[in-house]
């Protein structure tokens, strides 16, 4: 792997995040219609992020909900990939806590590269065996939440994941920074306002109960391309 492409040195991923926000800290309209609001320049810019990546995550509403494929898009992406000596493809990770992903989405449909399924012992057995029909492994990590540290304990040792990007939604990034387990975060900021009490926002879940809790980022840079922000925060792992 090339040595500019930050890893840890420890037993767990360097974990980054990718998120895209409106201007009012919204991912998503309040009745999920619209989720898909930013520029060209921001999904070139998530494919640029994909190319340096040894596994890409999602939560199993936006693997149901959007024909997605989790890859590493045009094939310019795919030779970046390899000149750093990546695997031509990246592997597809998705959550799925209660193992309610279809079996059927698009995501399975296209297979160019392992589909490892992270889920918990809430998922009936029933379930289980039709995830496993359609993806490469699942791995049960935790009771009734999922455990990430173990589970990317687990995809470091056994999938040799050393950089995972996580591309939401919102609350897998919560339990993520509650976990102290993001390495990096990368905020689209777009020029729209959603507004709406229950609309998503880029942490949702059970959240922070004071300031002491709360995650600490330092910036680490800040671009802008037409009326979007381009950031990039550090962020302290926690344990």
């Amino acid at each position: 792997m090339n040595s500019k492409l930050k890893t840890t040195n420890s037993t767990l991923p360097f974990v980054f995040l990718n998120l895209a926000m409106t201007a009012d800290g919204k991912i998503a309209t309040a009745n999920r219609v619209v989720s898909s609001f930013s520029s060209r320049r921001d999904r070139e810019h998530m494919l640029e992020l994909r190319a340096t990546a040894d596994a890409v995550m999602n939560g199993a509403r936006t693997a149901d909900l959007k024909p997605i494929h989790m890859g590493t898009g045009p094939a310019k992406y795919r030779r970046l990939r390899l000149r750093r000596g990546l695997a031509e493809y990246n592997l597809r990770v998705i959550v799925s806590g209660s193992g309610t992903l279809n079996p059927k989405a698009e995501v399975f449909r296209q297979r160019f590269s392992p589909i490892i399924i992270l889920t918990t012992r809430r998922s009936p057995p029933r379930r289980l065996e039709a995830l496993r029909a359609v993806a490469d492994e699942v791995k049960v990590c935790g009771e009734h939440e999922i455990d990430f540290r173990r589970a990317f304990g687990w995809l470091r040792s056994k999938w040799n994941v050393r950089r995972l990007l996580c591309e939401g939604g919102g609350e897998i990034n919560d339990a993520l920074f509650r976990a102290g387990l993001v390495d990096e975060l990368h905020l689209t900021i777009c020029p729209r306002i959603f507004g709406g009490r229950t609309a998503p926002t880029i942490a949702d879940g059970r959240g922070a109960g004071s300031l002491h809790q709360a995650s600490q980022l330092e910036l680490k840079s800040a671009k802008r391309h037409g009326d979007e922000l381009f950031l990039v925060y550090r962020a302290k792992r926690k344990g």
